[in-house]
């Protein structure tokens, strides 16, 4: 598990770092600050949560079960956080209309919550030992 943990926060980090790179160099000018404010948010999320799967896959006193969850929750919060607000700030952009996936955003970031929820009840459970 730690090899997929640790892959997948790689992954997320790269891209994070293209992303914002695009975002900074070619997206700015042609997207409203608000939208481009959003699509910074966006990026900034999925750094945080590629940092954390890297912690995760290192930290050797988690369960295989709870990094388990946690990676598949990052993963798809990750996916519906991060992807829907790319898709919304740049919907000017695209001959697609993105306003439909809006209800996504939310429950992305219930997924990301619920990844550190679990880091945390998995800490409280190994202190009582």
């Amino acid at each position: 598990m730690n090899k997929k943990v640790l892959i997948l926060g790689s992954v997320f980090g790269l891209l994070a770092v293209i992303i914002g790179a695009f975002a900074a160099h070619g997206l700015k000018p042609k997207i409203s600050p608000s939208s481009f404010q959003s699509f910074e948010t966006g990026v900034r999320y999925q750094m945080y949560h590629a940092l954390f799967l890297l912690f995760i896959g290192g930290f050797n006193n988690i369960s295989e079960k709870t990094k388990k969850y946690i990676f598949y929750l990052i993963g798809f919060g990750v996916l519906f956080f991060s992807g829907s607000i790319y898709c919304l700030a740049t919907n000017g952009l695209t001959a697609i209309n993105f306003s439909s996936i809006g209800f996504i955003t939310p429950i992305g970031g219930l997924l990301l919550i619920l990844s550190w929820l679990f880091l945390f009840i998995e800490f409280v459970k190994k202190t009582d030992k």
